[in-house]
């Protein structure tokens, strides 16, 4: 793993519970943006991913991942919670909504595990996830296109 010399992006590892919260919401709210170029600034230049059944290695591979990711998965709205921290790694577990071109919709559920270089960008990222299919009446994350307002429940809060 190689240390960027880019700008530090706070908080910086070790992760104290609250910095480990902070990082986790401010990963959400960025991919809640949709913006692949945005996203992929967050993690270091050479930054290793298993996402599924794919294995992107650097910033322009997971922008493109995530170019892919949102032409396919409409409307997406991402809830991440912090698991555990230690060190440069956080757990997450994490819900998203979204419906493809048909209008089918999904709840996609998963795991991510995150290493950090000292200056605060990801250098390795493992993500578990998996898709369930439900119906447009049960979605649970009903927020206007963008980041999670603050008072929007949780995955704990909702039971998820």
């Amino acid at each position: 793993m190689s240390i960027t010399t880019e700008v530090p992006r706070p908080p910086l590892p070790p992760f104290t519970f609250e910095t480990a919260v902070q990082k986790v919401r401010m990963a959400e709210d960025a991919w809640n943006t949709r913006d692949p170029q945005r996203v992929a600034l967050a993690y270091t230049p050479d930054s290793r991913w298993r996402n599924r059944s794919e294995f992107p290695r650097g910033r322009a591979q997971i922008q493109e991942l995530l170019v892919r990711k949102w032409a396919r998965e409409l409307d997406y709205r991402l809830i991440k919670e912090l698991w555990a921290h230690g060190g440069d790694r956080i757990a997450v577990r994490f819900a998203y909504e979204w419906r493809d071109e048909a209008g089918h919709w999904f709840r996609s559920y998963g795991n991510e595990n995150w290493e950090f270089d000292a200056g605060g960008y990801m250098a390795v990222r493992h993500a578990s996830i998996n898709d369930q299919p439900i119906q447009a009446h049960e979605r649970l994350f009903l927020w206007p296109q963008g980041p999670r307002p603050l008072d929007h429940p949780s995955l704990s809060d909702l039971g998820l």
